[in-house]
């Protein structure tokens, strides 16, 4: 077992499989530039649902807002953003097994008039349409997301579960108690947003 197999064991169930797998959520895979392209490098978890709510508020989505969920795992920020704001969104996820739960959680919520799941790399993803961009990936992911959705329209808001963006400040930051001895930090930007 290598370094990084040590390393990716310890994350947090915070981060699956990118393009990756995530929200149900997820998180992060994210194929190294040799890697294999779909391969993924962490393990997927689901983001619990007081999380989805809280970053779903956090973003204050509103009627005619678009939202991308990259890493979107079993599709339930999608399908909650579309079930309780009445939004269209897009779920991307690279692992086909995620693509596949999220699909049928659509199928199984009566959201496919305005949700889409894509089976894709989310650095491959075009973004542009986006009002809202939701996150459960590595720091190293974020991290190379970070010129793509900075260069998104303005006003565009950006939520992260448990991750910063290195190099950019937060507008704000919340704590969201998942149990009576846990939490989780989510972390909201909007397009520009300060360079911290």
């Amino acid at each position: 077992m290598t370094r990084r197999d040590l390393f990716h064991l310890a994350v947090p169930a915070t981060v699956a499989s990118l393009g990756l797998a995530g929200s149900g959520r997820v998180c992060a895979q994210e194929p190294p530039a040799e890697a294999p392209k779909g391969k993924r490098d962490v393990i997927y978890l689901p983001t619990p649902q007081v999380v989805v709510d809280a970053m779903l508020e956090l973003a204050e989505v509103k009627e005619g807002d678009v939202l991308y969920d990259l890493g979107c795992g079993d599709g339930r920020i999608v399908v909650t953003a579309a079930k309780k704001y009445g939004i269209k969104a897009v779920g991307v996820d690279i692992d086909p097994v995620r693509v596949r739960e999220s699909r049928e959680n659509v199928a199984r919520n009566d959201v496919g008039k305005l949700v889409t799941i894509r089976e894709e790399n989310l650095f491959d993803t075009d973004m542009s349409p986006a009002s809202v961009v939701t996150l459960y990936l590595l720091p190293s992911i974020n991290l190379r997301l970070r010129p793509r959705l900075a260069h998104l329209k303005a006003g565009t808001r950006i939520v992260s579960h448990s991750f910063p963006i290195r190099g950019a400040r937060p507008a704000k930051t919340q704590k969201v108690a998942t149990s009576k001895r846990d939490f989780k930090m989510i972390y909201l930007w909007v397009v520009p947003w300060e360079k911290g």
